[in-house]
C-alpha cells in the first residue's frame, strides 16, 4: 500500500491533520474505505470487543453503523509522540426506535511508518440524551470546516 501521510513522527500539526482525516473518513460512515488507514493485520479493543486485521475492521464498521443511525463524530488530539497520537472523541446517533445517544471516548493509536495505523484502543461511554440535546446539526458527513470543536462545544 502507498504511505498515508501525515506520518510518524509527528508534530502537533501533523498530528492534529491525522485526527481529522480519520474523523472525516469515519463521518463517510463507509467501512471498506476506513479500514484502507489501517494496516492489514492491524490490532483493535473497541470496548469490550478485540479485532485483528481489515476483514475484522470492516465487518465491526458495517454493524456499528448500522445501529448508530445518523452518526457524526468529533475528534480532537489530546497528546501525542513519536509514532503515537491519543485523541478525544464524541459523537452523537440515534437508534432504531428514535433514542438519541452522545457517545465519549479516548483512543490510543499507533502507527507504522508509512502512516497506517497498526493498534487502536478505545475506551467509550454512551450517554442517553434528547434530541434537543443534540448538538452536531451539520448534514451526514465531513464535518464542516466552521463547526465547533469538542472544546468549543464545552465537550
Amino acid at each position: 500500500m502507498a504511505p498515508r501521510p501525515p506520518l510518524p513522527p509527528f508534530t502537533a500539526e501533523t498530528a492534529a491533520l491525522k485526527a481529522r482525516k480519520a474523523e472525516d473518513a469515519w463521518n463517510s460512515r463507509d467501512p471498506e474505505a476506513v479500514a484502507l488507514a489501517y494496516t492489514e493485520d492491524s490490532r483493535w479493543r473497541n470496548r469490550s470487543e478485540f479485532l485483528q486485521g481489515r476483514k475484522d475492521i470492516v465487518a465491526f464498521l458495517t454493524r456499528k453503523w448500522a445501529r448508530e443511525l445518523d452518526y457524526r463524530l468529533i475528534k480532537e488530539v489530546w497528546a501525542f509522540a513519536g509514532d503515537r497520537i491519543a485523541v478525544r472523541f464524541a459523537y452523537e446517533w440515534h437508534d432504531d426506535s428514535g433514542q438519541h445517544f452522545r457517545s465519549y471516548g479516548n483512543e490510543n493509536w499507533e502507527f507504522d511508518a508509512d502512516g497506517l495505523m497498526q493498534v487502536r484502543i478505545a475506551s467509550i461511554n454512551d450517554l442517553p440524551i434528547k434530541a434537543s440535546e443534540r448538538k452536531y446539526h451539520w448534514p451526514l458527513g465531513r464535518r464542516p470546516d466552521d463547526h465547533p470543536g469538542l472544546s468549543v462545544l464545552g465537550l
